[in-house]
């Protein structure tokens, strides 16, 4: 252990003294570059995109850093998070109330509505199980052990059902705290049963999209230089507006039913929940991360 310990944290110094190596070289002054004024030289500085290895080096030392947080820290951060992307079901359902289920355009505005969630839990820094299919992945890829894969199961697995514990806290309290209008839990209700008639198979289908969306956005993160907040309503929007699953989002519309007395709880997760994890994992890690690894893995 202490010995593959180092050898990571050899791996990882040997990666980071590289990158800025890289990007060193990237900053030396080209001949026109020179001719600029220093004031000119750092305005051009400031637009120079981040290399993909940089990216990758960053998001590699996040995963590195969520896969030893304590578990104490992982669980009450995914439960805030099951709290927190509620409010997207919650927006959802305000907007539907507002502007009457016939309205021509609802389902474009109601998608606005699903990204409150999502600005939310990922400005917030909160423990999201789709942001996890790549952040404990590329650590894995890079040195692959069964450490490291341990080490996966156990984020997953805390992250998953903490998410799942605070998704079902709300949706009991939107049924039967008597904090919801009747037509906002109406609207609820209602986009929950159309999530709730996807199909085993569409339901999969559906979160491969999602799975993937969301693992460019935190790909994508460390590049926006103040753009993140247009960047998580441009991705989530797209999810709710294209019709995908996300199985944190969506285990609190099957919640809603559960909690009403549509659905058994069996149901509930082997028919629909179930198959919305399998399709976000295969998105973001089976697909998304095996991509970015793809990309850096002949740089590193």
């Amino acid at each position: 252990m202490a010995d593959e310990s180092e050898d990571n944290g050899a791996g990882d110094a040997d990666l980071a003294a590289r990158v800025k190596a890289r990007e060193a070289r990237e900053r030396e002054p080209t001949p026109t570059e020179r001719a600029l004024t220093a004031e000119e030289r750092s305005t051009v500085g400031r637009h120079t995109k981040l290399s993909a290895l940089a990216v990758y080096s960053i998001i590699l030392r996040e995963g590195e850093e969520e896969m030893h947080r304590p578990k104490t820290s992982l669980w009450w951060s995914g439960v805030a998070a099951g709290l927190g992307i509620s409010t997207s079901v919650l927006m959802v359902g305000v907007m539907r109330a507002a502007l009457g289920a016939d309205h021509p355009y609802l389902g474009l505005f109601q998608a606005f509505g699903y990204t409150f969630g999502f600005v939310l839990v990922i400005l917030c820094r909160l423990q999201l199980f789709t942001e996890n299919t790549i952040t404990p992945i590329l650590p894995f890829l890079a040195a692959p052990s069964r450490d490291k894969l341990y080490d996966i199961a156990r984020l997953w697995s805390i992250v998953f059902v903490a998410n799942m514990v605070g998704t079902a806290t709300t949706a009991l309290l939107a049924v039967h705290g008597g904090i919801l209008s009747p037509e906002v839990l109406g609207g609820i209700l209602d986009i929950s049963r159309h999530v709730a008639g996807f199909t085993w198979s569409e339901a999969l289908l559906r979160g491969i999209p999602s799975g993937f969306f969301i693992a460019a956005l935190v790909w994508m993160m460390p590049s926006a230089k103040g753009s993140e907040l247009l960047l998580i309503i441009m991705f989530t929007w797209l999810i709710a507006a294209g019709d995908f699953t996300h199985v944190v989002a969506g285990s609190n519309e099957i919640f809603v039913l559960m909690f009403n007395g549509e659905l058994g709880i069996g149901a509930a997760f082997a028919v629909h929940i179930l198959p919305m994890l399998i399709g976000n994992i295969i998105g973001g890690t089976g697909l998304f991360a095996m991509l970015a690894y793809g990309q850096v893995h002949d740089e590193m």
